[in-house]
């Protein structure tokens, strides 16, 4: 024989069934939701992120532009610096080959010129300078003659030198008042080697100057033509 159940009894246990049921539901319910809320939220955590790595790069990328920069002003600053600090450098002035004998001189007998001073016309050029002048050689050479009786040359030239330079050619300075070179000397174009004066065959303070092919008295050329051909003028 079943039995049936109290009608009260019946309502309690349907009460309950239904309270554990919504219980069920409504706590699936927040399950539910909250595992929605987690899974909307992860997208926005990505897309944050996303975007703070974004702008580092951008960041990163400017401070490269502006280093880069700086660095190029720097350059460009050190650059115009040593090139206003750059000195051009002044061609050397060429050195003279040939110079005049003496400064301050007037021309006076001047070459083959005749006259009764002289057994033949006149062997060279005459600059009338006052005693103890300085006298040059007229280009570099070494010294083949010096000394007294015209070095040599006799007693018309007085005190003498005569140079031999490398193109063959030679050079006689006379009348001197004072040598200061020897035989077998090297001297230099403009260096000075005598004082002019007026011993020997002389008419006046004066330096005689010679050309010659030779060392010797008689193989003398034009030498104002010959200083003319190298540049020097008197």
């Amino acid at each position: 024989m079943s039995k049936r159940m109290n009608p009260a009894a019946r309502v309690t246990v349907v009460a309950l069934a239904a309270a554990g049921l919504g219980a069920t539901m409504v706590t699936g319910a927040g399950s539910a939701f909250a595992a929605e809320g987690k899974a909307a939220a992860a997208p926005v955590a990505v897309t944050a992120s996303a975007a703070v790595a974004k702008q580092a790069d951008v960041q990163a990328h400017a401070a490269a532009q502006v280093k880069a920069a700086a660095a190029k002003a720097a350059a460009a600053k050190t650059a115009a610096a040593k090139k206003a600090v750059t000195v051009k450098p002044v061609a050397a002035k060429k050195a003279a080959a040939w110079v005049k004998p003496v400064a301050g001189y007037t021309l006076s007998a001047s070459y083959n010129q005749g006259g009764a001073m002289w057994a033949h016309k006149h062997s060279g050029q005459d600059f009338a300078v006052p005693v103890g002048t300085p006298v040059k050689v007229a280009g570099s050479g070494t010294v083949v003659k010096a000394g007294p009786n015209g070095g040599g040359d006799g007693p018309a030239y007085g005190n003498a030198i005569v140079v031999k330079h490398a193109n063959g050619t030679y050079s006689q300075y006379a009348h001197l008042s004072k040598i200061k070179v020897h035989i077998g000397q090297k001297v230099l174009v403009g260096q000075q080697i005598a004082l002019s004066g007026n011993t020997g065959n002389s008419s006046g303070p004066h330096l005689h100057f010679e050309i010659r092919t030779t060392p010797n008295y008689g193989s003398a050329v034009n030498p104002a033509a010959f200083l003319r051909s190298h540049g020097v003028s008197i």
